[in-house]
């Protein structure tokens, strides 16, 4: 019997899909699939997401 995807709460990433075009690692998509079925920018095309780090306030 086949089964389908499981619903996510979460959106899948959305790539960059012109720095996707040539990429030989996610084929054009932009994003790669984990071995747990979840959807995460391709780390050979896409650039790395600021997070939050980059919106971290410090206490001084």
């Amino acid at each position: 019997m086949a089964h389908g995807a499981q619903r996510s709460p979460l959106l899948p990433p959305r790539p960059d899909l012109d720095l996707a075009r040539e990429c030989e690692v996610c084929l054009g998509w932009g994003t790669v699939v984990t071995r747990d079925g979840d959807h995460e920018l391709c780390h050979a095309c896409q650039p790395a997401s600021g997070g939050d780090e980059s919106l971290a306030v410090t206490d001084l």
